[in-house]
């Protein structure tokens, strides 16, 4: 790229706030600018005015803001904007038709079927981008050696760009298209959107498709194959959707953009930031690259200006906002993800990995239930904190302003209506007096209550703090954020192996130098690192970005010796691709750089890794481009602890990225100062110590080299850095603010309550069952647990009492409490350190038996008895009975459903018990028509993994005693508990009293049945005195093996499911049943006696006990009530899902259609890997239409599935809703009942019931059609006030995004 001395370089950030602007000045000096994004009064467009006025100004000439700007002194313009964000989030893209083929119009709708948020009633999902629907008539799939079906016709053979071959069963009707797209075209949609199945590899159908869309005249058109050409449609097809949407929008704001000067721009390099950290030309800038080109710019500038080459210590990036954080890691290589979710829409596209959590400088501060809540809710620009004047709420910085750590004096006069006061500390003040009364009152109640019960054991609230002052609350909301931002930094670097206290904390944004010692302390961290231009950082990345061209193709090839012919051609194709492209944009051969990366995978997992050979040279057996196995197996030994040698790796995709080098540095020195830094101030700072004298100094006063003693505080136009006691600041030769961290003097804490080490210590107890559970997926080796994330994690107290369980699967949740307790009855002072425990059996409080869970007591030295334990509970695969998959669904003893552990040690005195764990796990052979496990070695592995989490959890549990002691632990832990308590007890005091204004009763009931007629009732009696509820139901006699222990089920119906004062974590806790008494008949469905088959309880049993308990509160309609278990298999392969249904309708909501609810969440398999990997073709996916009850707000339908098998198989079904359908409620009408239909080769149609299992013949296809959701209110009600919905924003809903975020989705997902 050509040098452009004696011209002005311009790097703009168009944020959604403000515009940051850097300016590179032809005498090399260096000027930062920033202004508002909006102000229609004085400007059209912010970086246009931030061009004019550095030129203005700089130059003495005059550039009148009502003409086009002269680029004759201008010599490139860098720019990332919050465009394409901005109008995914606010839903103001293009007017977009998704043409996709025929049968599969709802499979964007559908999607993973998961819904996003685990206890979210309503399902509240973002609308689909597109408009309209074309089904085109055309359908190739992939060639099977062994497939089976009868060839009536002969199938055009076509080869695709994987090397795959593949069958067209219809040819592409164009005519009909045509007719479609002309239709669409009249009304006013000139975007569209295309994705046919296998268009990854097979790109014909969709060129032609796109070829007659453009010469009908459509504007934008967006191919799948083009766009992103990776396997896996639906996350390919939001993507392309998206590039449609979006692309329109960009192209709209550059048009706008370059109109604001002479010529257009022509004879400007004018460049644009993607997500993935690399800047492209302004032509090519689309919509699916363009969602992080904001936020990537900081990563860029963080990464090249904190990261030391020499030291080579990895960084942290933490950009703190008003609204949210960015979190990202930088190790001399940028991490990038490839398929993210942003506002709801899943992108498959090369991202740097920034994780976004909702927690900034607005989030709101709230007092629930003795609790300490941060976020996630934000008080945003309008009306912001309640110190802008503008009757906002408490805030994040309202915090740091009544602790001292803000100075008005020091901002704008911007605030207030009139937008000309300044901070007004007298409003946020008055804000936090009345806070802090109530939650001394609630102090002090809950003293009264403890006095008053004589400080008995079984009192609720023990021993609590005296009264708190407005600055311990401050500084109490101040810790409590602060441990929110850690978790997410702890989960990037853990979840990968890395330790976090071995990094640098890059601190930039807005918010984030209040709070950097503070969190670097937290993560162990010695060293924050603030960049001089870390006020506009995105802005300055632009300036030193490189420019990057990237391809892309997939591939279908094994890493071994036979094939590196094939892969170094392709290789060397693409590398020449980017090379060429970058060349005729002006680089020189020495500017530019080519990396090669395989995303490679061992074959039958789903774990991918996109590696690249650095560092790995080649030789004799590897590819030219380095030695890619080597590279792959280390990575994968890191992040999961080991490797499969046996296993052949696949390459899915090869990427290359071309970079173009800027050659832009920062030439900048400051003077070494040779006298010390002196104040313009003394303020008065509250910190853990009380109020302590504080330095405050002006940044650009610092002299460089000296250092300054916290407390102190650092302020520059942008920012203010608060350096905390025990740290200390030093300005670099840079003219960059570096931070060293001391040791924290550990404030002493009591056994007595304080509210906000109650919030503190609920972090910490749910972080390390969120570390297990990072443990456990990176250590075991098989695809339920691995990939599907079929497990749960949790910690419990010494009496076995639930302390903290991470968000996982909804089936789990407090099941496990059961579990502990019954081995600590069972084994009491046998258990001994260096002893594991495993059991899967009912009377013990499993689930059903795949479910197996391991048990680790934690003992401390000097106690007898365990002081706390640890568990982890894994679905494995298979554990013998009957059918392959352990799930028969017509078991009638529990000895047909595999392997039964009571009471197993699987470790004893620390070694672990292979031999006897293995004669038990083949023990089943020894029953009639059953097989002993089918998998042993992933059994081993997995139970391996699960004893390996445990021992992490044992010792983060060990880590927290050390550092506070077993009593404050132990204390804290109880207190928790009781917290939990205390907010269900409110729900149901507010119900009760609720209850008796509309009937004059406190009683309830409900029942409903069985397909097979067994009745589920319910019988609730509430005492308003104690708040406690007392339950009956379930007298009906066994029928079918659909038995489920109680206590998982009723822990997610008490969710905010029934009422939103709960929160998400005390239903993870053990008081959330504390005031719940259950009362179960001996020998009924849900108490069956020790023999009895239970598989069908874990799976749909427990869907319908929350339909009855929702009927009786009257909370929603019932949603289907099913999972619909389909697995079929035979000698080599085996498969299972489960479909979703309808959702149930509420008070002021529509239920969601083609979603799972309730008790599972499961992801459904990708309809390109099923036919890739599986004997089967999906002929037919989509909703059901008319399947949801009517009524003023419309139940959610099913779904209509049809697989056709290629090879002989045995099919299992076992389903619920089949003969009673779901109810509606106010007058809402049933949601329809499900059909199990199989459709013979030889064309018979047979209805198989709802839990079955039949052999079935190549060509014979199952069409399951799944159970709508009941309908709320009657339609009469509807004709006449129509339904009032309530629409909430996506940028409240849907904030968070990056790696961290996705799997905890993938983890809640399953």
């Amino acid at each position: 790229m050509a040098e452009t001395k004696g011209k002005f370089d311009f790097a703009i950030d168009r944020g959604g706030t403000f515009t940051d602007v850097f300016a590179r000045l032809p005498d090399g000096r260096e000027r930062v600018l920033k202004l508002l994004s909006r102000d229609p009064q004085n400007y059209k467009d912010a970086p246009t005015e931030g061009i004019r006025r550095v030129l203005e100004e700089e130059t003495g000439q005059l550039f009148p803001r009502d003409q086009p700007v002269d680029t004759a002194l201008i010599g490139w313009i860098r720019m990332g904007t919050t465009v394409a964000t901005n109008a995914l989030l606010e839903r103001e893209g293009e007017r977009t038709a998704l043409l996709v083929t025929k049968g599969f119009k709802d499979l964007l709708h559908i999607g993973t079927q998961a819904r996003p948020k685990l206890f979210d009633l309503e399902v509240a999902v973002p609308d689909v981008l597109y408009e309209e629907v074309i089904e085109v008539d055309e359908r190739v799939v992939l060639c099977q050696d062994d497939c089976q079906l009868p060839r009536k016709d002969p199938k055009r053979i076509v080869t695709g760009s994987t090397g795959d071959s593949l069958e067209v069963w219809q040819e592409l009707d164009l005519e009909q298209v045509e007719k479609d797209l002309r239709g669409v075209l009249s009304r006013g949609i000139s975007s569209v959107a295309v994705l046919l199945l296998h268009s990854y590899t097979w790109s014909d159908h969709e060129k032609a498709v796109g070829s007659l869309a453009r010469r009908l005249g459509f504007t934008q058109v967006s191919l799948s194959s083009e766009v992103m050409p990776m396997v896996r449609a639906v996350p390919r097809g939001y993507t392309v959707c998206a590039d449609a949407y979006l692309t329109p929008k960009i192209h709209q704001y550059l048009k706008g953009f370059t109109a604001g000067f002479k010529g257009g721009l022509k004879d400007v390099d004018v460049l644009f930031m993607q997500s993935d950290g690399g800047l492209t030309p302004m032509e090519q800038f689309c919509g699916s690259r363009a969602i992080l080109s904001g936020p990537a710019g900081g990563v860029v500038g963080y990464a090249i200006t904190s990261y030391s080459q020499m030291e080579k210590k990895p960084v942290i990036g933490f950009d703190m906002g008003g609204t949210s954080t960015d979190v990202s890691r930088y190790a001399g290589q940028y991490e990038h993800v490839f398929e993210a979710t942003t506002a709801g829409v899943t992108l498959q596209a090369p991202q740097l990995d920034i994780n976004t959590v909702a927690a900034g400088g607005g989030s709101r501060l709230f007092f629930r239930s003795g609790m300490f809540v941060v976020g996630p809710e934000s008080a945003g620009a309008h009306p912001g904190p309640a110190c802008y004047r503008k009757g906002g709420p408490l805030t994040v910085t309202d915090a740091n302003l009544a602790l001292g750590r803000l100075l008005p004096s020091f901002f704008p006069k911007i605030f207030g209506p009139a937008e000309n006061e300044p901070l007004s500390l007298e409003e946020t003040m008055t804000h936090f007096r009345r806070l802090t009364e109530e939650i001394n009152i609630f102090l002090s109640a809950s003293q009264t209550q403890v006095n008053g019960a004589n400080k008995s054991q079984n009192s609720m609230v023990p021993n609590s703090q005296s009264v708190m002052s407005v600055e311990d609350v401050a500084m109490g909301f101040i810790r409590v954020a602060n441990e929110a931002m850690c978790r997410p930094i702890r989960a990037l670097t853990q979840a990968k192996g890395h330790d976090t206290s071995q990094h640098v904390l890059a601190c930039f944004g807005g918010a984030g130098g209040q709070h950097a010692c503070a969190i670097a302390r937290a993560l162990g961290m010695k060293t924050v690192f603030i960049h001089k231009y870390s006020g506009v950082l995105s802005a300055y990345g632009l300036a030193l970005a490189d420019v990057v061209e990237e391809v892309q193709e997939p591939c279908s090839l094994k890493y071994e010796q036979q094939c590196f012919s094939e892969l170094d051609r392709r290789m060397e194709q693409l590398c020449r691709r980017c090379h060429d492209t970058l060349s005729a944009r002006g680089f020189s051969n020495g500017q530019i750089t080519t990396e090669v990366f395989l995303h490679l995978r061992y074959e039958g997992t789903d774990c991918a890794l996109m590696v690249t050979a650095d560092g790995y040279p080649s030789h004799a057996n590897s590819c030219q481009a380095g030695d890619f196995h080597s590279a792959f197996t280390k990575r994968y030994l890191k992040e999961f602890g080991f490797t499969i040698p046996d296993r052949p790796i696949m390459v899915d995709d090869i990427r290359v990225r071309g970079c173009g080098k800027s050659g832009i540095n920062s030439t900048h020195k400051s003077k070494m100062g040779h006298t010390q830094a002196k104040p313009v101030m003394m303020t008065k700072c509250f910190f853990e110590d009380g109020y302590m004298d504080t330095s405050v100094y002006l940044w650009e006063e610092l002299p460089c080299g000296k250092t300054i003693q916290g407390p102190a505080i650092i302020i520059d136009k942008n920012s203010t850095i608060l350096v905390e006691p025990s740290c200390e600041a030093c300005l670099t030769e840079e003219g960059d603010v570096c931070l060293t961290v001391g040791s924290d003097s550990q404030c002493v804490i009591g056994t007595e309550l304080n509210t906000v080490q109650l919030s503190i210590f609920s972090h910490r107890f749910m972080s390390i069952a969120e570390q297990m559970g990072r443990v456990l997926q990176r250590t075991s080796i098989s695809t339920n647990i691995k990939e599907r994330l079929d497990f749960s994690c949790a910690v419990f107290g010494p009496d076995g009492g639930l302390v903290s369980n991470a968000p996982h699967i909804p089936v789990h949740l407090g099941a496990m409490q059961e579990t502990v307790q019954y081995q600590i009855r069972s084994l009491g002072n046998k258990l001994k350190e260096g002893d594991v425990i495993l059991s899967n059996h009912p009377c013990a409080g499993g689930s059903h038996l795949p479910d197996l869970t391991v048990i680790t007591p934690v003992f401390r030295k000097g106690v007898n008895r365990p002081v706390f334990f640890v568990a982890s509970r894994g679905h494995h695969a298979d554990i013998g009975g009957i059918t392959p998959g352990s799930m028969p669904p017509h078991s009638t003893s529990l000895q047909q459903e595999g392997a039964v552990f009571v009471s197993f040690k699987l470790v004893t005195g620390g070694v672990f018990q292979e031999e006897a764990v293995t004669e038990a796990l083949m023990a089943p052979a020894q029953y009639p028509g059953c097989s002993g496990t089918r998998n042993l070695h992933d059994n081993l592995s997995d139970l391996q993994a699960q004893v390996a989490a445990n021992q992490r959890g044992s010792q983060l549990v060990g880590e927290l005693i050390d550092c506070y002691g077993l009593d404050v632990v132990q204390a804290y832990m109880g207190y928790i508990q009781s917290n939990a308590e205390l907010a269900v007890r409110d729900m149901l005091r507010e119900f009760a009293q609720r209850r008796w204004r509309q009937t004059f009763s406190l009683e309830v009931e409900s029942e409903d049945f069985m397909d097979d007629g067994t009745p589920i009732r319910l019988r609730v009696q509430i005492n308003e005195e104690e708040a406690q509820e007392q339950k009956c139901g379930g007298t009906a006699t066994l029928r079918e093996p659909s038995p489920y222990p109680l206590s998982s089920t009723v822990c997610v119906a008490w969710s905010d499911r029934i009422s939103p004062s709960i929160s998400f974590h005390s239903v993870l806790m053990k008081g959330c049943l504390k005031p719940i008494k259950v009362i179960i008949p001996p020998g009924s469905i849900l108490q069956p006696s020790q023999d009895a088959a239970v598989v069908g309880g874990n799976v749909l049993t427990s869907q319908r006990v929350v339909d009855v308990i929702f009927k009786a509160f009257e909370v929603c309609s019932a949603s289907q009530g099913c999972m619909n278990n389909i697995s079929f298999g035979s000698e080599r392969v085996g498969y299972y899902e489960t479909v979703a249904g309808g959702a149930g309708a509420g008070p002021n909501w529509h239920g969601r259609s083609g979603v799972h609810s309730h008790m599972t969440n499961t992801r459904i398999t990708d309809p390109e890997i099923l036919e890739k990997r599986y004997p089967v073709i999906l002929e037919h996916f989509s909703l059901r239409p008319g399947s949801g009850g009517a009524g003023t707000y419309r139940g959610g339908e099913g779904v209509i599935r049809k697989l056709l098998f290629r090879k002989k198989v045995v099919l299992s079904v076992l389903t619920e809703r089949r003969a009673i359908r779901p109810y509606g409620l106010k007058g809402g009408e049933d949601g329809a009942a499900g059909l199990n239909l199989l459709h013979r080769a030889d064309g018979r149609i047979l209805n198989l019931g709802a839990k079955t299992s039949v052999s079935l013949e190549p060509g014979d296809m199952f069409c399951l059609y799944t159970p709508g959701g009941g309908g709320f209110g009657s339609e009469e009600d509807l004709k006449s006030d129509g339904p009032q919905i309530k629409r909430r924003r996506l940028n409240e809903m849907f904030t968070e995004r990056g790696s961290v975020f996705e799997y905890r989705m993938a983890q809640e997902g399953v």
